[in-house]
């Protein structure tokens, strides 16, 4: 006997509005900055992460973890802002083979003049849209989907308070 408990047609019309709002919310964030500052969200997403960083700092595979970015994709990612002026790596201190991404003073500069636009782009896409109450439960219920799948041990995800 199959014990396989299936979607019921609610969760299913749940499951695939979740699916269909989240990925044209990425869409829609990803050509904002594309637009705006010729970059993916990925990469805003990584300026981001590393202003609000004590030294402006983190491991790369800390900075990994806590982006859910594969090694491969950050080493690019970071290649490419490194060219840009905006990111440099560092040996770490601690670990002769581990390496630090830093946030130049020019890339904190890129993340202030493009914050603006992408909270702008977030706000529209939406927080225009929810009343307060649905704004609360959405941080709600997302915190909690968040905390049921894996986290890196010890990550301080501000977010997820």
């Amino acid at each position: 006997m199959n014990s396989m408990k299936w979607l019921t047609e609610d969760e299913q019309a749940t499951w695939r509005a979740f699916l269909h709002a989240t990925t044209l919310l990425e869409d829609h964030l990803d050509r904002q900055l594309q637009r705006d500052a010729a970059m993916p969200h990925m990469y805003y997403a990584l300026l981001s992460t590393l202003s609000e960083t004590p030294g402006r700092r983190m491991r790369m595979t800390e900075l990994a973890e806590c982006t859910k970015i594969t090694r491969s994709r950050l080493s690019h990612a970071v290649a490419r802002l490194e060219r840009n002026g905006w990111l440099r790596r560092e040996n770490c201190p601690s670990d002769r083979r581990g390496q630090v991404a830093v946030l130049t003073d020019a890339g904190y500069e890129e993340v202030v003049r493009t914050a603006p636009g992408h909270v702008a782009a977030v706000r529209a896409a939406l927080f225009d849209r929810l009343t307060p109450e649905q704004t609360r439960r959405l941080g709600e219920i997302s915190r909690i989907i968040a905390e049921g799948l894996h986290q890196p041990e010890g990550a301080d995800l501000p977010w997820l308070r």
